[in-house]
């Protein structure tokens, strides 16, 4: 096949892999903004290279009329969370998304693979507009946690030294690692529930510690110097002290401050319009 064909080949599924990693992307982000724990960790993509392309059609025994078919996972995404927990959470949002008709599922955390292998793929019908109109893909999309991620890499590499003949004695401790990381994700689902917690502070903390730090910098406009000094003396002993509550009191009362200065702003513009 000429390489200005496998370009053509390829060039839609690129777009696809960048379109869904932005739109999960943007859906961890939302979660986030409205201070609700988000399933999703991370979000990454790939295109097959030609030469991984090539060797799955000689294993699969796949034509090259029968490519596009029977290869799914030219696109991948790879979609990385907490908790096993999460999994099924990403999965409940792909099957509600308009834009993605899921094709195919493959339970390798139920189900998993002989060498260890646990994950959880959904391939997808994903529709990308081009210069000759819209054209419908197969996307594999993959969900796993940190610890599986770090798992299948590995493995990974190692199927590619040995050429996907891994040697019993490495495929023996690569079993046990694998039962390892299956008892660390279960250990971590045992504290899922207060990590949540602690990250979900953490995340309403920082929106809050953001909004005070504006609220300060526009006092600027319209305090004095010295009264927005001690906002700030007041703002930094109170983020000393690592309470979510005091810091939201600091808020409302900073909250309180400024709408007065606003107001006084506003009755001085009535004021000097009367006179004029």
């Amino acid at each position: 096949m000429e390489i200005q064909l496998w370009r053509e080949i390829l060039h839609p599924y690129e777009q696809a892999v960048s379109e869904i990693i932005v739109k999960f992307v943007c859906l961890r982000d939302e979660f986030r903004k409205n201070n609700i724990y988000s399933p999703i960790e991370s979000v990454t993509g790939r295109v097959k290279t030609v030469s991984s392309i090539l060797d799955k059609m000689q294993m699969k025994n796949i034509q090259f009329e029968h490519l596009e078919e029977e290869v799914e996972d030219i696109a991948g995404i790879r979609i990385i969370c907490q908790f096993v927990e999460d999994i099924e959470r990403v999965v409940d949002l792909i099957r509600g998304r308009s834009d993605m008709e899921i094709l195919e599922m493959k339970d390798y955390l139920a189900n998993k693979k002989k060498s260890g292998y646990r994950s959880y793929h959904v391939v997808v019908a994903y529709t990308v507009d081009t210069i000759h109109g819209p054209k419908k893909l197969q996307v594999e999309i993959q969900i796993r946690t940190m610890a599986m991620n770090f798992w299948a890499t590995t493995e990974h590499s190692l199927q590619y030294k040995y050429k996907g003949e891994i040697p019993e004695h490495v495929s023996t401790r690569l079993q046990k690692a694998a039962d390892a990381i299956f008892n660390l994700d279960n250990e971590m689902s045992q504290v899922r529930a207060e990590i949540i917690d602690a990250q979900n502070d953490m995340q309403i903390r920082t929106g809050i510690v953001k909004e005070i730090l504006s609220a300060i910098e526009n006092l600027y406009k319209v305090a004095s110097e010295r009264e927005v000094k001690k906002v700030q003396d007041e703002f930094y002993r109170i983020f000393r002290l690592n309470n979510l509550y005091e810091l939201r009191r600091f808020q409302k009362q900073l909250d309180i401050l400024s709408e007065g200065y606003r107001v006084q702003s506003v009755d001085s513009e009535l004021h000097t319009s009367a006179e004029q």
